[in-house]
């Protein structure tokens, strides 16, 4: 059973909802941290808490929705060991985890609507990490932290 940290800022809280019965209509395990109004509230907040519970691996894998998800992937990736990325279509969404091992999802809820939302999440969370000849450039990816 997979669990996924969910969070989302004021712009994207009836598509983090969308998502969250999704997510749990497939049987994952979902932790909401929020925000759960429409008041204007910062994204970094719910990138970093969303991202702590997956480097700290008490969830497996952590989904973050902004307006556009730019702002939330950017502020999530500050986090040590987060490979997070924006993916408003199911081809990205399939290849950063294929290629890129990326433990993270955001998307823009001003860009893509429910239904591909949905089937974002799906294709992120079915696709395997193909490692390989990817492990190489994922693991030179973390070692830029250490730096």
């Amino acid at each position: 059973m997979s669990k996924i940290a969910l969070g989302s800022d004021h712009a994207a809280v009836k598509m983090k909802a969308a998502v969250k019965n999704h997510l749990e209509t497939r049987g994952c395990v979902v932790l909401d941290l929020g925000t759960y109004t429409t008041e204007s509230c910062d994204y970094p907040d719910f990138a970093e808490a969303v991202a702590n519970e997956v480097v700290s691996g008490r969830y497996q894998k952590g989904i973050v929705i902004c307006g556009t998800g730019v702002g939330i992937c950017i502020a999530a990736n500050k986090v040590k060991g987060i490979r997070c990325a924006t993916c408003n279509d199911l081809f990205t969404a399939e290849m950063t985890r294929r290629h890129n091992d990326a433990n993270m999802l955001a998307f823009g809820a001003r860009v893509v609507g429910v239904d591909v939302a949905l089937r974002i999440v799906d294709t992120f969370l079915d696709s395997p990490f193909e490692g390989g000849r990817h492990q190489r450039r994922v693991d030179k990816i973390m070692a830029m932290e250490k730096k």
